[in-house]
């Protein structure tokens, strides 16, 4: 068994609360904005966000909410989410968090599944909500900004301040996001108080923060990555998060300019955008110390053309929703691009044949598996699944291939599900479509398998074309000649407008299998 360990020493994990850990200078910066709603300037303070949180708490309480309850949380980064989190984490109540965009029937699914016996949401989804409920548990709906007939006012549910309710950290389930979901059902992730707090000190030695951090928070508190990295992870640093409710280019290269934002997380996207939009050049992003890229891979070198249009490193990690989420950062000074970077502390790491379940050596190819306190208690509701994911041993399999290098840098390569099979080789769809970003006309791309008699299958690109730009599907089959394999060539080519992708980031494959183009 060759098992890969941090080039960090494991860290102390405090036996806390997560709400008590991510508040744990507040008291010392009383009057620091902790929260701003960058469209609207609307702020609380670390002061009034440990008060509200507490009253939040006490209002769940007097409701009849208790260890063992649950309630969903549907609404965009807005700073009153992490009110909403922590008040019901201090009153031992779980939260599942809801994608806002989903319909009502994806909503329903999720209500039911979690046991959600109260939602909180906002004005603009209260259609939505109202059908959603409908076959719930849920008796009641709290709305954050406006209240209609039959919901409850955010303000009318704060109660008497508390403190921590006693909980088993190990044990006690403190959020249920939910899994993408892009084949069959999402499934309920259980992350626990020790889980998250865990995973907040692994990544410290990796983000080593700043004093007055000025964090732009447009990834989705609903997903793993926003919600512990940006929300969680800089309030514990006592940072100024800027939350945004959806990205907008424009709107964010403005926050960063009048805030002064020090640190953008971000998405392959987003990085595209950085690189090639011509809207970049039209403001100030010069306190940017740095652009982290997560939940997708990541090449070279659209890292390295987004570094240097913008002056500042564009660095990314990996994780995944049951590692709560991070298991690998880019270091400070320790960068290699296309890397994910190294392995934080108190986690181990194999490469491991899919096939055969052989350790791989370093240089060679295998699924991703991960061990360490950050590893989900496991699905809700779905053992079999979690049986499946976590082995007896505690080894997570995350279904990513990945190579690991002598010095301990690890690249992912594709998911294994996602590779295609062409006579034999296995093609990585990430390697193709980082290969057709680096064409000037390409402002984005997919790609897929497709059946194929002769091989097997063989690789189809989905490509969105520059604005201003013309592009015809032989082009690209001759630029991408001679810089890959002959059988990685793709000759299947559909011009798109856009290439589908979750809130989180990753291409949905299997709209575009389902595509009849």
């Amino acid at each position: 068994m060759i098992i890969h360990r941090s080039p960090s020493p494991d860290v102390e994990i405090p036996a806390v609360s997560v709400t008590d850990y991510v508040l744990r200078r507040a008291a010392e910066i009383p009057d620091r904005v902790a929260l701003l709603d960058g469209p609207t300037g609307r702020a609380y303070t670390y002061a009034q966000l440990a008060h509200l949180i507490g009253a939040f708490a006490g209002g769940l309480t007097a409701r009849g909410f208790a260890p063992g309850s649950t309630i969903a949380l549907m609404a965009p980064n807005i700073p009153e989410y992490a009110i909403v989190f922590h008040g019901a984490a201090r009153a031992g109540v779980a939260v599942s968090t809801i994608n806002p965009t989903y319909t009502e029937d994806e909503v329903r699914f999720q209500l039911r599944d979690s046991g959600a016996r109260l939602l909180v949401t906002i004005s603009a989804f209260a259609e939505v909500a109202a059908k959603a409920v409908e076959g719930t548990e849920v008796a009641t709906t709290v709305m954050i900004d406006e209240a209609d007939e039959g919901t409850v006012s955010f303000a009318d549910l704060l109660g008497e301040p508390m403190d921590q309710v006693r909980v088993d950290l190990a044990d006690h389930v403190v959020v249920l996001p939910y899994s993408s979901g892009t084949t069959g059902y999402p499934k309920g992730v259980m992350l626990t108080h020790r889980n998250l707090v865990a995973n907040l000190v692994q990544i410290e030695p990796g983000l080593q923060p700043i004093d007055h951090e000025v964090v732009l928070a447009v990834l989705p508190f609903f997903h793993i990555y926003g919600m512990q990295v940006l929300m969680n992870g800089f309030l514990t640093q006592g940072a100024t998060v800027v939350t945004m409710p959806r990205f907008d280019l424009e709107q964010a290269l403005t926050i960063i300019d009048t805030h002064r934002v020090t640190r953008f997380f971000v998405v392959p996207p987003i990085v595209l955008a950085l690189a090639k939009h011509p809207m970049i050049d039209e403001y100030d992003l010069s306190s940017l110390i740095q652009v982290f890229s997560g939940a997708a891979p990541l090449s070279a070198e659209l890292a390295e053309e987004a570094a240097r249009r913008i002056d500042c490193p564009v660095v990314q990690g990996y994780g995944m929703t049951e590692l709560s989420p991070v298991t690998h950062l880019t270091f400070p000074g320790q960068a290699l691009p296309g890397s994910v970077g190294m392995i934080v502390p108190n986690t181990h790491c194999r490469i491991v044949d899919a096939d055969t379940g052989e350790d791989r050596d370093v240089g060679e190819r295998g699924e991703l598996w991960v061990r360490g306190p950050q590893v989900m208690k496991g699905y809700l509701n779905n053992p079999d699944a979690t049986a499946i994911t976590v082995d007896a041993d505690g080894w997570l399999h995350t279904g990513d291939v990945a190579i690991v290098d002598e010095a301990g840098f690890f690249t992912i390569v594709d998911r294994v599900k996602e590779l295609i099979k062409f006579k034999g080789f296995q093609i990585a769809p990430a390697e193709l479509e980082a290969l057709l970003l680096t064409h000037p006309a390409i402002a984005d791309a997919a790609v897929i398998g497709v059946p194929d008699e002769e091989a097997g299958e063989v690789p189809k690109a989905f490509v969105v074309v520059a604005a201003g730009q013309d592009l015809t599907a032989g082009q690209i089959t001759e630029f991408m000649t001679g810089k890959v394999a002959s059988y990685k060539v793709i000759h299947q080519i559909v011009f798109v407008d856009a290439v589908p992708k979750s809130a989180s980031g990753k291409i949905l494959r299997r709209m575009l299998r389902d595509s009849p183009a």
